[in-house]
Formats: C-alpha cells, sequence, structure tokens
C-alpha cells in the first residue's frame, strides 16, 4: 500500500473498533438516543487527551504523523486486545510504547513445548536479543555459556565479550560485525528505548570490535545460511540457521541449527 492507503486503512480500522464500543461499556452516560451505534469520536478523543479534530483527521486518513504514544492512547481507550492492538501498530507503521519485555514465564508454553521437542540446537531470543529459552542440545552446542549461570545471556555480550567466542565461532571476523548489522535492523525503529540505549553503551564500552561495527551503522536483515563452530570436546561443528518469529509474539524469534 503506498502513504494514502495505509492512512486511509488506519483510519478505517479504528473507525470501525470505536463502533463496537459501547458507551456503556467505559461507564458512559447518555441521556439521548444515538443514531449511530458505539462511542462518538468527541468521546474517544477526550479519552485520549487529544483535539476532536486531530482524531478525526486520524480516522479520515488525512494527518501524516500519529505518534506511537498517540496511538497507544487510542488502543487503551477502545480496549483493544492484543491482537487487534497489535494489527493497530502494523498499520500505522510504528512500534507499540507499551509493548511488554520477556521474562520466562510469559513466554507461551506450547512455544516452550516446541522447543523441548526439537532435536537440534534451538533458542529463543526477546526483543534486546537475550536468549531467554533454549533447549539441551542448545546447551550442549555453547557449553560455558547457557549451560552456566552466567552474568548474562545476550547474545551481544557473549559473541563480543567473551574470550571463548573468539575461537568458538569460526569465522568470529565476519559474523561478529554481521550480528551487530541484523541487531540494528531488528531494533532500528526503539534504538532511542533506554534498555537498547543501556545495552549499546555497555558493548561499545566493554568491546573495541562492537563499538567500530555499531558506528559504521551497517544494516541487514537477520537471515539463515551457514553456522560453523569449533567445539572444545565436540570439534567443528556445522549448522544451516533457520530464524522464526512467533506468531502471537513477533518480539520473540526462535534460532534453530540444522545439522545437515
Amino acid at each position: 500500500m503506498d502513504e494514502l492507503s495505509k492512512r486511509k486503512a488506519l483510519g478505517d480500522f479504528i473507525k470501525s473498533q470505536r463502533s463496537q464500543i459501547a458507551p456503556m461499556q467505559l461507564a458512559i452516560g447518555t441521556t439521548t438516543r444515538r443514531r449511530t451505534p458505539g462511542l462518538r469520536r468527541e468521546e474517544v478523543a477526550q479519552l485520549c487527551d487529544i483535539s476532536v479534530t486531530w482524531y478525526t483527521w486520524i480516522e479520515q486518513g488525512r494527518t501524516v504523523s500519529v505518534s506511537p504514544q498517540a496511538l497507544a492512547r487510542i488502543a487503551d481507550a477502545l480496549r483493544l486486545p492484543a491482537a487487534k492492538r497489535s494489527y493497530l501498530f502494523k498499520l500505522s507503521g510504528k512500534e507499540d510504547p507499551q509493548l511488554p519485555g520477556i521474562v520466562d514465564d510469559q513466554i507461551p508454553t506450547d512455544v516452550i513445548a516446541l522447543l523441548r521437542k526439537i532435536k537440534s540446537p534451538a533458542y529463543l531470543l526477546d526483543r534486546y536479543w537475550d536468549v531467554v529459552a533454549w533447549n539441551r542440545s542448545a546447551q550442549t552446542l555453547f557449553s560455558g555459556w547457557l549451560d552456566q549461570k552466567s552474568q548474562s545471556k545476550n547474545i551481544l555480550l557473549y559473541t563480543f565479550c567473551e574470550p571463548a567466542a573468539l575461537t568458538f565461532i569460526s569465522d568470529w571476523e565476519l559474523r561478529a560485525p554481521r550480528l551487530v548489522a541484523e541487531f540494528r535492523a531488528d531494533c532500528g525503529m526503539r534504538l532511542d528505548e533506554p534498555k537498547i540505549m543501556a545495552l549499546v553503551e555497555r558493548m561499545c564500552a566493554g568491546s573495541s570490535a562492537f563499538k567500530r561495527a555499531w558506528n559504521i551503522q551497517d544494516v541487514t536483515e537477520k537471515e539463515g545460511g551457514e553456522r560453523r563452530f569449533n567445539h572444545p570436546t565436540l570439534g567443528t561443528l556445522s549448522y544451516q540457521q533457520v530464524n522464526l518469529r512467533v506468531a502471537n509474539r513477533p518480539e520473540l524469534k526462535l534460532v534453530v541449527l540444522l545439522q545437515g
């Protein structure tokens, strides 16, 4: 879709959701009969603390820029469930500022069950590239990291700040800078997020190689391909990496290493 079509699709979706909210659901009193179902634009604008004119422009697709914060207030006012809220932000091309961080007990149980059934090394990355879950094969492959209670399970910290990674990742000189470019692409809309800023600052302070790669500002999509490792006991290992997004939690990435 072109920009105009995207704005219209966003406005039409918001309008359709407004029409499905009964005033009584939000404890909004009414003394007059309504000609159309749902909330009035004035009521939603008041709930969102934005002007009626601007809200009307959003529904009509006339405004060029709607901030993520304004969209979040609209989503809250319309009481959008998770799927509809995600769809709203996809239409806008913006990142939901209220997207929660991932902790272990928030990972869908079916994803954990799938992870355990996969025979090949597999792990789950959150939006900050922390490995939040992994299977036994991954624990065996990444011995000295995932099999220990290390300070951090962040894949960037491991790659650049763990001395053993330099020899474990057989083509470290090529893979490490590409990893930085993939991370920049993945968090491009969230570079001003405090946790992202803190991670980048920590990485730049702890690794001159990361700092050089980060300052180049290279960007590339996270792709699969051959991954080779020099395991201390298993010797040279080669895998084909497959990256998958969790459908109902797109901020989670499932990485599977398939041995040919």
